[in-house]
């Protein structure tokens, strides 16, 4: 018999798995929501600290998945949550993408593609702003958070420098 524990984080993540417009960074308030706020599986550090080390690993950015999955339930649980958010989304884009080839040359088709490009930039700064309310709790590390955003975003620096530079201060214990 299957754990209780192990089909709910089956059922949120074949949830999240259809929403996941833009890839699973999309979906980081959705997931921080059910898994901090309502289940109750881990805290707002852990929560970061699992996304840190999602993006700081080689790999796709759902890895995040697989580590909430973790400490959920252990390696069931990771194997579960893994499964769960990718199978749905899988199977959905296989199908869709197949119409999107077929319907090429569709004004519908050329609507929606411009229509869910907006969409996916607004899920992608919903989850930085959730991370950073999630993380930062002190006004130097909103300054390092904004001044990282500013760097990376004018500067054309690469974000593991920006990484490296935080894990400075705060290894000073500046933030």
């Amino acid at each position: 018999m299957i754990s209780p524990l192990l089909l709910e984080l089956a059922l949120q993540f074949l949830t999240l798995s259809l929403l996941s417009i833009g890839g699973a960074n999309a979906i980081i308030p959705e997931m921080h929501l059910r898994a901090v706020e309502i289940e109750h599986w881990m805290t707002d550090a852990d929560f970061s600290q699992m996304f840190a080390l999602s993006q700081a690993a080689p790999g796709p950015n759902v890895l995040i998945v697989s580590l909430i999955g973790w400490k959920v339930a252990g390696v069931a649980g990771a194997l579960v949550a893994m499964g769960s958010m990718c199978g749905p989304s899988s199977v959905l884009t296989y199908f869709v993408a197949h119409a999107w080839d077929r319907f090429r040359d569709a004004p519908l088709r050329r609507a929606l593609q411009r229509a869910l490009a907006p969409v996916t930039v607004g899920l992608i700064l919903a989850s930085g702003w959730v991370l950073t309310r999630a993380t930062d709790h002190a006004w130097p590390a909103y300054l390092v958070t904004a001044a990282t955003l500013v760097a990376v975003l004018t500067l054309r620096v690469h974000p593991l420098w920006m990484l490296a530079a935080g894990a400075v201060l705060g290894a000073l214990g500046l933030v």
